[in-house]
């Protein structure tokens, strides 16, 4: 299954402790753009139902759309364009739209009226980037009329227990990266591996995505480059599942039982 991104608008308020060194903002400064400016885009604010020449799709059935990764779907600026957006996720049920916001509270108020018990193709995925935030968001995430929720730790900014939410069963994947681009919030192995195992023993996906750019492990501070960040992340074995055959630490490639300890025993020894 392929992954696409629409962003319907760009820009967004900087809201909580990990929106402090926003990739977002960063780029756009790259550009000389200002990160805090919102606004609508002019020519793919349609992209999940615009068609080729051909009268096909351009983005085609069954595959994944990414929801406003340079903004946030639940922004108050972007309410007077948010219902023409439901309509163009109403459009396309054949796709899986991926929601992601830290505006936990605006939600209800911002679902179509036709909602209901929620649609099949959209989920929800709330960031939380510290414990005071995930015990802030995660109560509402399991209120809400979603058949998939997810949760983000990215930036992950300290020691983050999600057990008291995994176990309602509600949580389909959690995910964690460190903080990139200008951040130098280091991530700590330690942290990562305690969610790990909260997720395993949930039977709860989990997707170690990126180490950022400095990474605590076994007492030592690595710089990683973003190119090597998700490589890193890979060969630590902390993917439930796992799901990508990158290169791994010698010792795990014959280990039978390296699918079921996703390195741990080793890391632990």
């Amino acid at each position: 299954m392929l992954s696409h991104i629409w962003n319907p608008w760009h820009g967004c308020k900087k809201y909580s402790e990990g929106c402090l060194h926003c990739y977002m903002y960063f780029l756009d400064a790259e550009r000389g753009k200002d990160g805090s400016e919102i606004y609508r885009v002019r020519t793919n604010f349609d992209l999940p139902v615009k068609k080729d020449r051909a009268g096909h799709y351009k983005i085609p059935s069954g595959e994944t759309v990414h929801v406003c990764l340079t903004s946030d779907f639940f922004l108050e600026e972007a309410d007077e364009w948010r219902n023409e957006a439901w309509d163009i996720i109403r459009a396309r049920p054949d796709l899986h739209f991926w929601l992601q916001t830290k505006r936990a509270e605006r939600v209800k108020e911002c679902l179509p009226a036709d909602w209901g018990d929620g649609w099949n193709h959209v989920s929800l995925c709330f960031t939380a980037e510290n414990q005071r935030r995930a015990d802030e968001r995660m109560p509402i995430l399991l209120s809400l009329p979603f058949g998939e929720k997810n949760v983000m730790c990215a930036p992950m900014l300290g020691e983050i227990s999600l057990a008291p939410w995994l176990s309602s069963g509600q949580i389909g994947k959690v995910l964690v990266d460190g903080e990139n681009y200008d951040g130098d919030r280091p991530l700590d192995f330690e942290w990562v591996k305690k969610l790990y195992r909260e997720c395993l023993e949930a039977g709860v996906e989990f997707d170690f995505v990126g180490t950022g750019n400095i990474f605590l492990r076994d007492g030592k501070e690595y710089h990683i480059p973003k190119a090597y960040q998700r490589v890193m992340a890979v060969n630590s074995g902390l993917q439930l599942p796992a799901k990508e055959k990158l290169p791994v630490d010698p010792k795990c490639r014959n280990c039978n039982a390296r699918f079921r300890c996703g390195g741990l025993q080793c890391l632990n020894k």
